[in-house]
């Protein structure tokens, strides 16, 4: 039998564009449901439950990132990847600051699919890994069974992104990751652009909200990388 890698919720009110991510992703194993405004969309995501959504950002009925956030409400480890237009940089910041992934249109088809099976990947980690002993880190807590973060004792309301780079931060250590292994070990990027700074932009939230709880405990390591102090 072959198991399907995820159930992902396409919404794009284009219907050329919807076909053919529905036709790529349910080509490589998905379950894909499609829905073209905000109102549909919740509704099937009430009834499916989907491990993961591919947003458009402007459709006809609301905005896609405020779809995003009620269904991270609704279900905090559903994975989001936003679809933005290349030349609104206000638009992906705004996406990453609770998504965890955001493709420019016009887009390619396999990176899509690409960015969907890596997004699942850190979504659902225990689906390859045997269950463990939470890791420890001073007065942090990080539990893989349960994809549950505390601070001091505190629970951390963390996206699945946020989630995984603290897990990988925490694995190491003390030691200094260099931002390439973050790409590579978080992100699945394996030639990521020079300029991206998806990494800055995550450590950027995961200090906020750690931050809150306690003293600084992430250290950077200019031009070098990230690590916990």
């Amino acid at each position: 039998m072959t198991t399907v890698p995820g159930t992902v919720l396409v919404v794009e009110d284009e219907p050329s564009i919807a076909d053919v991510l529905t036709i790529a992703l349910r080509f490589h194993g998905f379950e894909v449901m499609c829905a073209a405004t905000v109102r549909d969309a919740l509704a099937l995501a009430e009834s499916t439950r989907p491990d993961a959504a591919l947003l458009d950002v402007m459709l006809p009925d609301g905005d896609g990132r405020a779809l995003g956030r009620e269904l991270r409400a609704r279900r905090p480890e559903v994975a989001l990847v936003f679809l933005t237009a290349r030349d609104a940089p206000a638009e992906i910041v705004g996406a990453l600051g609770f998504g965890d992934d955001y493709i420019t249109k016009p887009f390619n088809i396999d990176e899509v699919v690409a960015r969907v099976q890596a997004v699942l990947r850190r979504v659902r980690p225990a689906d390859v890994l045997p269950q463990r002993p939470p890791l420890r880190y001073g007065d942090l807590e990080l539990d893989e069974t349960t994809y549950t973060v505390r601070r001091a004792g505190r629970s951390v309301e963390l996206t699945p992104t946020e989630y995984a780079l603290l897990r990988f931060l925490m694995r190491n250590g003390g030691r200094i990751v260099p931002k390439e292994q973050l790409l590579r070990h978080v992100w699945q990027y394996e030639h990521a652009p020079p300029e991206s700074t998806v990494v800055e932009t995550y450590v950027s939230y995961l200090r906020r909200k750690l931050d809150a709880l306690g003293p600084p405990v992430i250290t950077t390591r200019r031009g070098v990388g990230y690590g916990l102090a």
